[in-house]
């Protein structure tokens, strides 16, 4: 199985393959999510570390029941050979209604197939107010292209 684009990376292909990331994520397919990664990879999110496919769809399963209404921005950070960093936000709220934005930053290394067998996630969550919400699309589903990324954020 083979998952373009493929590494060595350049700055378009690495901004590509972050950019499919999050619209993999954005669609809430812990299936469809977890085929870009190696069956044996290896995950550490926040203080959790795994590996495989199969955890990596239990994981994302039990995130997404709890992180409702989720929606993702991904922008690359940098990148280098096989490796690709990313930093994002996105906002969900809790079964109380408590809307949230997470920041992070995630570290990735990919195969020669362009499959992810090692992921590094460092993730910061606040609460905040339905009003201070900045990611209003309809989801589940990417993010449209008149959305802005990052790049303007002041974090």
């Amino acid at each position: 199985m083979s998952r373009p684009p493929l590494p060595p990376f350049t700055r378009e292909t690495a901004a590509q393959k972050a950019r499919m990331a999050e619209d993999a994520w954005n669609s809430r397919d812990a299936e469809r999510v977890a085929l870009g990664y190696t069956e044996d990879s290896r995950w550490r999110n926040r203080s959790e570390v795994f590996e495989g496919r199969a955890t990596i769809v239990a994981f994302l399963k039990r995130k997404w029941a709890k992180e409702l209404d989720y929606r993702l921005v991904k922008d690359l950070w940098a990148f280098d050979n096989n490796r690709i960093a990313v930093r994002f936000q996105y906002e969900w709220h809790d079964a109380n209604g408590q809307w949230h934005r997470s920041y992070g930053n995630e570290q990735w290394e990919f195969n020669e197939h362009g499959l992810m067998h090692r992921r590094e996630a460092s993730i910061n969550d606040i609460a905040i107010s339905e009003k201070d919400r900045r990611f209003h699309w309809p989801a589940p589903g990417p993010r449209p292209a008149d959305v802005p990324g990052l790049g303007d954020s002041p974090f």
